[in-house]
């Protein structure tokens, strides 16, 4: 396996794993452009110009998501805060034409009004679904409670009335102002480098010949206030209880995941242990950190009954006091260790997984190698963990929904 880091022409700089092992190539786009980009009153503009891209018409008149399908392959997209990211998977003999249409699909797309309409009524529906989904909501409310009235705390789907306000003229001038402009890293993980690439990805190719915009951070506001706790009722609950942690690129955040992992949803995490095992009060539960551009968010999602859900609560709240206490074991910390380092090695052995996670990782942290962030997670101490957890405890925030 080889690994390689040279740069186009223009501003997408290309990433390169060769292994000659794998029978599929896959190709991810990962652009430093979200729905924090989003105008003011036109929340959703990010979240719709990616199922245009996916949508709009290539060159010979289908769209890049067809295109790759009737090669046998599979592609996808998604919107997040502050990445877009656009991959497929297909033959290795396949991979050169793939990867040219995935950057026209994505840089010079073919829009209009009639596809501009259609997909504003499909991401309608979507808005719809996760409206009715209150573990999509709950995390929408966590966010805007953490993050108040900041770029952050915005719902990545945007909003009905804001995709309203959307016009063709906006659709384009933000995808030329903002995500043609935005740092782009070409993630391709295959047998071998696809045709075309050869050129461009020489390690003689100039650097990029405009440096990308630097994106202002924007100052936090203080955190918002939490929920009171669930009323009684007939209602199943989810919760959400966090706090800010730190940016994308400290690396001590390594802590953060950590404690995701010893509180999370394996059977050896302490959670788990005690609400499930011991007081069988719930069965749906995991925990996650994400850092963004001013600071990140560790959360634990969890569901449980009415009749459960504010012991649920309490319990969840006892753990993190006893975590930030230092009531574990090195064992507790050992298994949360490895199960933090298992998710990157899993995804490592998946090659479009890699890929994926090869290129968010080029947008929203420093650019390390997997080796690296298993490094810092093995280097994690236990009084780390525990000062992660303290500041959780001092700064939670807590959101339900049913």
């Amino acid at each position: 396996m080889s690994l390689s880091t040279p740069s186009l022409p223009g501003r997408v700089r290309i990433r390169t794993v060769i292994d000659d092992r794998l029978h599929t190539t896959s190709a991810c786009m990962g652009i430093r452009y979200g729905s924090r980009d989003d105008p003011d009153g036109l929340g959703g503009c990010a979240h719709l110009l990616e199922h245009l891209l996916m949508s709009a018409p290539l060159r010979e008149g289908a769209s890049f998501c067809e295109y790759v399908e009737r090669l046998g392959g599979e592609s996808n997209a998604q919107t997040g805060l502050e990445t877009m990211l656009v991959h497929a998977q297909v033959l290795p003999q396949d991979a050169g034409e793939t990867v040219e249409r995935m950057l026209d699909a994505v840089l010079r797309p073919r829009l209009s009004r009639q596809l501009l309409d259609a997909e504003r009524s499909v991401v309608k529906q979507e808005l719809l679904a996760a409206a009715a989904d209150p573990s999509d909501t709950v995390q929408d409310a966590f966010l805007a409670a953490l993050f108040p009235g900041h770029p952050l705390g915005r719902p990545v789907g945007g909003t009905t009335p804001g995709l309203d306000r959307l016009d063709l003229d906006a659709v384009i001038e933000q995808h030329a102002a903002a995500l043609v402009t935005a740092p782009i890293t070409l993630v391709v993980v295959g047998p071998e480098l696809p045709s075309g690439l050869a050129d461009t990805a020489a390690p003689t190719t100039p650097a990029p010949t405009a440096p990308a915009p630097v994106r202002a951070h924007v100052p936090l506001p203080p955190v918002g206030g939490s929920d009171p706790p669930p009323p009684p009722g007939d209602d199943f609950q989810w919760m959400v209880m966090g706090a800010r942690s730190p940016r994308a690129d400290v690396p001590d955040r390594a802590a953060y995941g950590v404690l995701a992992a010893l509180l999370g949803s394996s059977s050896a995490s302490l959670l788990y242990r005690t609400v499930r095992n011991e007081h069988g009060l719930s069965y749906s539960f995991q925990a996650w950190d994400r850092g963004y551009r001013e600071a990140g968010a560790w959360r634990i999602l969890i569901g449980a009954g009415p009749a459960e859900a504010d012991r649920v609560r309490k319990l969840v709240e006892r753990l993190l006091g006893d975590v930030a206490a230092g009531r574990f074991t090195e064992a507790d910390i050992d298994a949360a260790r490895r199960q933090a380092t298992m998710r990157l090695v899993v995804d490592r052995d998946n090659p479009l997984e890699y890929a994926r996670r090869l290129a968010e990782s080029a947008c929203t942290r420093p650019d390390r190698t997997i080796d690296e962030e298993c490094a810092l997670i093995d280097g994690v101490a236990p009084e780390a963990v525990a000062a992660a957890a303290g500041q959780v405890v001092d700064d939670l925030v807590f959101v339900h929904r049913s």
